[in-house]
């Protein structure tokens, strides 16, 4: 029964992350591929569509999955409930597998999708993979946008701790998956620019990994430039720090519960 329910939340875990990432990606496509005629330039409305798709991607991709996984959908929410609110550490390794794989698979479709765009647009696949996966906007300072990872990610778990502690002010349940995904369009238009902000290790390793696999040159994996780094190991500290200044500066001078 234990293995069983362990299956029925990876797989939800898996689909969310990819319902999430096919939406996310798919609006990136969009903006990048049907710009008006020039590389790299964006349709009208641009940032403001991806920041907004990205966040209605998480709201319905945690409608979707919490009440069988939790709706994590992001291996720095899992590391930091295990780190805070006791969720198991034994669960932390496969939650985080299966959001990489439902990442990839959500990349996969939208390429699919979009192949005769990419290679009309793109035919070498030399400058596209920033569709999938996210880039500094310095790339001469790969680390530049280490920094607003962490402050992303670290304003996501306040967000998400505030939300779901029955000693603040949550709201009904069926209101939170609006919120997280609002406080994502938030954070996409405030600390957005410095290296895209991926705010999710899944969201960003799963993708990735498939623009190696579908021959995109420039995946920040194989191609040397080691971009790869900060939106993993940014949001894994950022989550970690966010959660303890949860419980540090607001939670313990909440009243106990009832």
């Amino acid at each position: 029964m234990k293995n069983n329910r362990l299956l029925a939340e990876l797989i939800a875990e898996a689909f969310g992350t990819f319902v999430l990432v096919l939406i996310g990606t798919g609006v990136v496509a969009m903006v990048v591929l049907f710009g008006k005629g020039v590389p790299g330039e964006m349709v009208n409305g641009g940032f403001t569509n991806i920041t907004f798709a990205w966040g209605l991607g998480v709201t319905l991709a945690i409608y979707l999955t919490a009440k069988i996984s939790g709706a994590h959908l992001n291996p720095a929410v899992t590391l930091t409930l295990a780190a805070f609110r006791g969720f198991p550490w034994w669960k932390v390794v496969p939650y985080s597998l299966a959001q990489i794989l439902g990442g990839f698979c959500g990349a996969a479709l939208t390429y699919l999708n979009y192949r005769p765009a990419f290679f009309k647009f793109d035919p070498d696949l030399s400058h596209t993979a920033g569709v999938f996966a996210t880039f500094p906007a310095f790339p001469d300072v790969p680390m530049a946008g280490f920094f607003d990872q962490v402050v992303g990610t670290a304003i996501l778990l306040l967000v998400i701790f505030a939300l779901s502690d029955e000693r603040n002010m949550p709201p009904g349940a069926n209101l939170a998956p609006v919120l997280v995904g609002l406080t994502v369009v938030a954070i996409g238009m405030s600390f957005g620019a410095m290296h895209g902000y991926a705010i999710n290790p899944a969201r960003d390793l799963g993708p990735r990994l498939f623009t190696v696999l579908a021959g995109f040159r420039n995946n920040g994996l194989t191609d040397g430039t080691n971009m790869f780094i900060v939106p993993i190991v940014g949001p894994l500290v950022g989550g970690l720090l966010g959660g303890a200044a949860y419980d540090l500066c607001i939670r313990r001078f909440l009243p106990p519960a009832e």
